[in-house]
């Protein structure tokens, strides 16, 4: 009896410590915003299964995510244990659970074999933190105390693990030389009890009941401490990941209150109606703790600080001072030091330091290049980019601060329709020497003329004399393929996503409204675009201001026709296949999930395709995403598209395939740097299929 009053004494403890962490923390997420809906529950938890429990994200570092799937999945079989010792402890039985037969056994079993690989891996992550010093788990973020946390965490679960195997041996040794039956099978501990035959039961008792105190005191020891580590992630990657973002990657959330000013701006009806004296201003953007969703929050709380996302920056990769685990990791420390005086002094409170700038600087913001590859490798789902663009946001609409070059942009965007000077009457003069006319839907519609199709040339295709020959060779297949289409013309304007990436909602949206409604006159249903970045927002941002449209990327229509026959490109070269690499455009990669299109229409082509070291979901960013197109990059140790366009050339590969305006520009101007172009060609799909047609 005394037993059970000491353990029920030392849960009770736990259990309080625990609940007075937890109510802090809730306390904290009262604090933030509530704008992130959570729906499809049947998707969320198939996803869970996957990425949580299956760890598939894990595993895109083979050896390393083996060794962490095992810990984890050693865990999900030894709570079942641990469950059990609670219920015993309390009860004063012996293997409570035993009644489940052959399912205890079992579980007991997997306990008993996971034990030791759970040991063994955790052995092996303390040797690669404490003497191996692996880059990953350095940077200007992983002060002292992490590197501590870390190894504290890691040596709890090993006395964890060792305390168990210990129990367990002292279990089947006393119960084997008493003559007793053994409740589950332990075939580690059977194997170690054995060794020890001269052994008395006296000392197996001994043994087992200094490891059953020693490993449950661990763990109500660990539940407590994990709230105040790292490895917090325990309990919250699970949820995390059935709370993760169901969208595509390259969607940004919309902002509603922007929303409601712009349609405000462009009906005059409601231009001047009155609003309420007692409605606060909402800010927007993130500016400080307060100012995130609670979904960010608990993203933040969520992260392992493993540094996957920052491995792959490219940002960071190439010296800048990015880091996306950073940006997690100071607004989960911002929030606790913020958070205790707003709940002590309301949440108006204010001690001078804010998220942005005091934590994060506006350089680290505006290195990103919103390519999304940290979001892809982080094995709990986390989204760290937008939290980046809404850290933009606030700069641009409530500070109006942007790099000077961004601040040309929004200005051209405004004025012109295009990020650069050029006037909407030049629009179409990118199909000047074409032997055909280029239809144009404000002729075609005067006529009483519907084409299937409207081609979305977008500005690159209009106004860069390199990207204007990807826009001639689509027009070519198009018309080669007698397809019913028709171009804006000079009623195109730009979509706006340079906007929207550099954190301009307004504009952004004024721009997305604007095409809308012209494309609503139209009576558009389907659009064509040679540019990822307007197909990205057509297909994933547009919606959510009432353009639904069929979208279709000109890669996609292009298999679409060779798969059909009705499109057939000449296969290989009278001096044998051809050797091309490609590069994956983040925005129709990553963002959109598009690998497979490009990689078959050059294989169609005749093409031996060479791949780069890091290709489809890890490749490597160009450099020009999230509006870095139109500004100089931040200080670092090399250029994004430098490090791109080496690794292309390490290939050896003669031609270099890319399928995107900013990427074409990127490696042709790396190219240019490394005095290749003359030997190298930097071609687009659309110009290999309209050469492989002979035009």
């Amino acid at each position: 009896m005394v037993r059970q009053i000491i353990f029920a004494i030392s849960l009770l403890i736990t259990i309080a410590v625990f609940s007075w962490t937890a109510g802090r923390i809730i306390s904290y997420f009262r604090l933030t915003k509530p704008g992130y809906k959570v729906q499809n529950p049947g998707k969320r938890f198939l996803l869970m299964m996957k990425v949580a429990f299956g760890q598939t994200k894990i595993f895109r570092q083979p050896l390393t995510g083996l060794l962490h799937a095992l810990v984890f999945w050693g865990f999900c079989i030894i709570i079942f244990g641990s469950i059990e010792m609670v219920i015993d402890g309390l009860s004063g039985s012996e293997k409570a659970l035993k009644v489940l037969g052959p399912l205890h056994d079992f579980l007991m079993a997997a306990g008993d074999v996971f034990a030791v690989m759970v040991a063994v891996s955790v052995i092996v992550f303390l040797i690669r933190r404490i003497f191996m010093h692996i880059p990953r788990f350095e940077g200007t973020e992983m002060k002292r105390r992490s590197h501590r946390d870390a190894n504290i965490s890691l040596s709890l679960i090993l006395l964890l693990m060792l305390s168990l195997i210990a129990m367990n041996t002292g279990y089947t040794g006393m119960k084997r030389l008493s003559g007793e039956e053994i409740a589950g099978v332990y075939p580690v501990s059977w194997f170690l009890s054995g060794l020890f035959p001269a052994g008395r039961t006296e000392t197996f008792r001994i043994i087992h009941e200094i490891s059953w105190w020693t490993h449950i005191l661990l763990i109500f020891f660990f539940a407590n401490y994990l709230p105040w580590s790292k490895h917090f992630h325990v309990f919250l990657s699970v949820p995390n990941v059935f709370l993760s973002r169901l969208e595509p990657r390259g969607k940004l959330s919309n902002m509603d209150s922007i929303t409601r000013e712009v349609r405000l701006m462009m009906d005059p009806e409601t231009a001047f109606a009155a609003t309420s004296p007692d409605t606060v201003p909402e800010r927007f953007g993130v500016r400080d703790a307060e100012d995130v969703t609670w979904k960010n929050y608990f993203d933040s709380l969520s992260c392992t600080e493993c540094g996957r996302c920052t491995s792959v920056c490219p940002a960071n990769i190439t010296g800048k001072m990015l880091s996306p685990r950073k940006v997690m990791m100071d607004l989960r420390a911002r929030m606790k030091e913020k958070g205790p005086m707003m709940i002590r002094n309301g949440k108006d409170y204010n001690d001078n330091r804010s998220l942005v700038r005091d934590y994060i600087s506006g350089e680290e913001l505006w290195a990103c290049t919103t390519c999304n590859a940290c979001a892809t490798e982080c094995p709990v789902n986390i989204d760290q980019p937008s939290l980046i663009v809404d850290m933009r946001r606030y700069l641009v609409l409530e500070e109006a601060s942007a790099p000077g070059e961004l601040k040309a942009v929004f200005s051209n965007i405004e004025n012109n329709g295009a990020p650069w000077q050029y006037s909407a009457e030049d629009r179409l003069n990118w199909s000047n020497g074409l032997d055909f006319k280029v239809p144009v839907m404000a002729d075609l519609h005067a006529g009483n003329e519907k084409p299937e199709y409207l081609f979305w040339v977008g500005c690159a295709g209009a106004f860069d004399d390199r990207y204007k020959k990807v826009a001639r060779a689509f027009a070519t297949i198009l018309n080669h393929l007698n397809v019913s289409y028709a171009v804006l013309g000079r009623e195109e304007t730009c979509t706006g996503d340079p906007a929207r990436r550099a954190g301009n909602e307004m504009l952004f949206q004024m721009q997305a409204l604007q095409v809308i409604s012209l494309l609503r006159d139209y009576g558009v249903r389907r659009i064509i675009t040679i540019c990822p970045h307007c197909y990205n927002t057509f297909r994933n941002e547009y919606p959510d201001l009432g353009g639904n449209f069929e979208v279709i990327s000109y890669l996609g229509f292009i298999r679409r026709h060779i798969d059909e026959g009705r499109l057939v490109p000449a296969s290989g070269r009278a001096d044998g296949r051809a050797v091309v690499t490609y590069h994956d455009p983040c925005y129709l990669g990553r963002a959109n999930g598009l690998y497979d299109d490009p990689r078959i229409i050059l294989q169609k082509l005749g093409n031996d395709i060479e791949e780069m070291g890091r290709n489809r979901s890890r490749a490597l960013c160009c450099g020009a995403g999230g509006a870095q197109m139109f500004k100089e990059a931040e200080k670092g140790k090399k250029e994004i598209f430098i490090e791109r366009t080496e690794e292309a050339l390490r290939t050896g590969a003669p031609v270099i395939a890319s399928a995107c305006p900013f990427c074409m520009t990127m490696i042709t101007d790396g190219l240019k740097y490394k005095n290749r172009e003359d030997e190298i060609k930097n071609l687009d799909i659309a110009e290999l299929v309209a050469q492989s047609l002979g035009y």
